[in-house]
């Protein structure tokens, strides 16, 4: 293989897993572009899917379809209609959807751009990023000189208004995002220099008059080959294909046997890829419409040959040149989901189908628009009746040579057709290809943008906000704690998260200025583990513990559902920048970043919502738990039934865990209660001042009953609680390291790290079984020498990548020393 074209793979594959630049990636018939597809497929970097416009190329490409993925509707898909807003994607897809860093489509040439509008519609929507397409990467693979996508006149008559061009290049997503363009020009199909020449002057829409007289000199009226000889007939139309097949197959005298395909699970007809009751004879001209996976490779998608004998489960197929017959049992084919493994959290190919049938199908006859991506060693072009852009230089591309072309018409100028449209979008093509320098810039440019992106807590920021903004609004609903716990936060957030974000962001703008990519700069490297030490110890000592510790009762159900909702994308949020500041501890790599922050979003579970029936079981006189609080929330409940209100509107929570705890007895008692006026306390003070008095009676005579020695009650008696600290003090003298006590009780490091902190200051630990003699001494130096500085200041002047943990672990043995 030439240098160049080694450089031009090298440079596709480098934009693809090293930057987040959009790429198209096209080339002339016969030009690898499929087997490049399938090497990233393989390198499983990205997390990525790859889809296409058909079932049959979903399938070949190893996909899934467009519509089926993201759900789109068959129609066309007019901007701003209800029709692009009612979809409703699972948990499961929203994730896959949410953690996806490359999404591949094949045969792009055959994709509308309102579908491809669609594509950026649903990832924006579901990744919560305002970018186009979501801030995901695009790789587009195809051959604008190929097919064309079709549209119907009614359907462009719908999109005209809003589209320039049908063409997936008209999307007004991909127009708002820049793109580079890499053209494969190394030709593996063909070797004859003459008709690659003239198939490139098809392709580019100048061949001579002298080019199509050569072309033209292969049309031979009337010719009638021996089947024998392996001839395939590529028309226009499919009626006209499927003719020829049906009058070939009807002359032969041998005994028809039908074969019906094995379909299991989910495999839709239109993805078949032969017929599903497959009619073959012995004499019959096939072609094998799969590769043989087998170590023998005796066929591959698009071989011509001939059908010798056939039995029950066994067909015979020799194909010319071939010394022996090649024996064909049924192949499978798979018809794929894309879903997360559980246990991996990658994306994964998952199996809901398959197609079991003979790889066959009958072959004197294909359709242009069915043979693209196959080759042929000899062809009949019936190819005069081209009605759409490409159908010519398709049709002649798939053969391997001139010498195993027939024309069944000569081959006009006109029918090989020119849209200036595309032929402007291939000259653009052309300018932007990218050169080395392009790449390294991309590099830099995403590292960049990754690490700005670590630094940034403005979601954070808006999220707290927001959950604000609803407590506000209720009040009186909400217990004070929340509204005292959410003020701390965004104060915490805003002064020690974001603001100090911000200021590191500006100080990374002097770093960036670096020759060397961010990766490579090794005094950025060291700033970035020391301010991940300190982002790390405030998300998990001071931002995720008042997230955990805040009480959501409210009687007000459609106010909490929203907080909640809020709160469990809040402790999201931090729980995956903790992730992420954990992978940036040894320093920062473009890719273990992605593939942390990825893993974070699929790994995160609302830790607060399994601690919230702890906090309720904690507190007294609850809703539906009995006593005071209970009566007057089942009276207020009913009352509002009756009128047809809301509970809160009646007696906020609040006024309802106030009587509860004064217990008032009169009028003027009731008034001193926050959330009773005159007016109120007229409508129901004497329903609710009667339910106290027969409560506080009730409850004064029954202690009586509870005494009488007749009827002792057995008490419960509950196992003692090990507190957290000591579960990690035991797993430590059992050996096991930081990160193995974290992975084996699902906490973060850094709280392992703060547990011991503590139990080297009650004595339990001792500071040298965690620190080498080296690191103990560089810490406890610094501190005997410079008294009451702050972490951060000690973290920046220790330097050597000291960690936070390791510095409270110093002062806390220095401080039991003292002791």
């Amino acid at each position: 293989m030439p240098t160049t074209v080694n450089e031009k793979l090298e440079l596709a594959t480098n934009f693809v897993l090293h930057t987040n630049r959009n790429i198209f990636l096209t080339g002339k018939a016969g030009t690898g572009k499929t087997t490049f597809l399938h090497q990233i497929k393989q390198s499983n970097v990205k997390r990525l899917v790859v889809v296409a416009p058909t079932g049959v190329a979903a399938i070949n490409a190893g996909g899934v379809t467009i519509h089926s993925l993201f759900q789109l509707p068959f129609g066309p898909l007019i901007p701003g209609s209800t029709q692009r807003e009612n979809r409703k994607f699972n948990r499961e897809k929203i994730n896959l959807l949410r953690t996806l860093d490359l999404l591949v489509i094949d045969e792009i040439s055959m994709v509308r751009a309102d579908v491809l509008d669609g594509i950026d519609e649903v990832l924006r929507r579901y990744r919560y990023n305002s970018a186009p397409f979501g801030g995901v990467q695009l790789l587009l693979i195809g051959d604008m000189q190929q097919l064309p996508p079709v549209i119907r006149d009614e359907d462009w008559a719908l999109l005209r208004p809003h589209y320039n061009t049908g063409y997936f290049f008209g999307s007004k997503a991909l127009q708002n995002t820049p793109y580079v363009s890499i053209e494969l020009t190394h030709i593996y199909r063909q070797a004859d220099e003459r008709f690659i020449n003239i198939l490139n002057s098809i392709r580019e829409k100048n061949v001579t008059q002298t080019q199509l007289n050569e072309l033209n000199q292969h049309y031979i009226p009337d010719f009638q080959p021996n089947d024998n000889e392996g001839f395939i007939t590529l028309s226009t139309h499919n009626s006209s294909a499927q003719q020829i097949n049906s009058q070939k197959l009807a002359s032969l005298k041998t005994k028809l046997h039908t074969f019906t395909a094995s379909v299991e699970g989910d495999f839709p007809t239109h993805a078949y890829p032969t017929e599903a009751s497959l009619e073959l004879k012995a004499g019959s001209q096939v072609m094998f419409i799969k590769n043989d996976i087998s170590r023998d490779k005796l066929y591959y998608n698009g071989k011509i040959g001939q059908i010798t004998a056939i039995d029950d489960d066994i067909i015979f197929v020799k194909s010319q040149g071939d010394d022996q017959e090649i024996a064909v049992y049924p192949a499978e084919w798979t018809n794929i989901r894309y879903s997360i493994d559980p246990e991996t959290k990658e994306i994964k190919a998952e199996p809901i189908g398959k197609f079991i049938q003979f790889p066959l199908k009958l072959a004197w006859a294909i359709t242009i628009h069915k043979s693209q991506g196959l080759t042929f060693e000899k062809a009949i072009i019936d190819a005069a009746g081209a009605f759409a852009h490409g159908q010519v230089y398709v049709a002649l591309s798939r053969c391997k040579s001139l010498d195993g072309l027939v024309l069944r018409t000569p081959i006009p100028s006109y029918s090989i057709k020119t849209e200036q449209m595309l032929e402007d979008f291939h000259e653009q093509v052309q300018q932007q290809t990218p050169t080395e320098q392009h790449l390294q810039e991309s590099k830099r440019s995403n590292q960049e943008q990754l690490l700005r992106e670590l630094f940034s807590f403005e979601r954070a920021n808006s999220l707290v906000y927001r959950c604000r903004r609803i407590v506000n609004q209720y009040l009186d609903s909400f217990p004070e704690e929340l509204n005292t716990g959410l003020i701390a936060l965004a104060e915490t957030i805003q002064t020690k998260a974001r603001d100090v974000g911000n200021r590191f962001q500006q100080q990374l703008s002097g770093y960036f200025s670096d020759t060397n990519l961010p990766e490579a700069n090794e005094t950025l490297q060291d700033r970035i583990r020391k301010a991940t030490s300190y982002f790390q110890a405030l998300l998990a000592d001071d931002l995720l513990p008042i997230i955990y510790q805040s009480p959501t009762d409210c009687d007000n159900k459609q106010a909490r559902e929203s907080l909640l909702e809020l709160l469990d994308d809040l402790e999201k949020e931090l729980f995956c920048k903790l992730r992420s500041f954990e992978n940036c501890r040894d320093g920062f790599v473009a890719l273990a970043y992605l593939q942390a922050r990825n893993r974070a979003e699929l790994d995160f579970t609302p830790e607060r919502r399994k601690l919230e029936p702890q906090q309720e079981e904690s507190s007294t006189e609850k809703p539906g738990r009995g006593g005071l609080y209970g009566a007057l929330v089942k009276w207020r409940n009913d009352l509002a039934g009756e009128h047809n209100t809301s509970g809160y509107m009646v007696l906020p929570q609040k006024t309802i865990a106030e009587l509860a705890r004064v217990r008032p007895t009169t009028a003027d008692e009731l008034l001193a209660i926050k959330g009773f006026g005159k007016t109120k306390v007229k409508q129901i003070g004497a329903e609710v001042l009667a339910l106290i008095n027969s409560f506080v009676e009730r409850s004064e005579s029954t202690p009586k009953l509870r005494k009488q020695p007749s009827e002792p009650k057995a008490k419960e008696v509950k196992p003692p609680k090990v507190p957290s600290i000591d579960i990690t003090l035991s797993l430590f003298r059992e050996g096991k390291t930081i990160a193995e006590i974290a992975a084996e009780r699902e906490l973060a490091p850094s709280t392992i790290e703060s547990h011991l902190a503590k139990c080297i200051a009650t004595g339990d630990v001792l500071v040298s079984e965690l620190l080498s003699p080296e690191r103990i001494d560089a810490i406890r130096s610094y501190y005997e020498a410079n008294e009451n500085v702050s972490l951060s200041d000690a973290l920046q002047a220790i330097g050597n990548g000291v960690t936070y943990s390791e510095i409270r672990f110093i002062r806390n043995a220095m401080q039991v020393e003292k002791e």
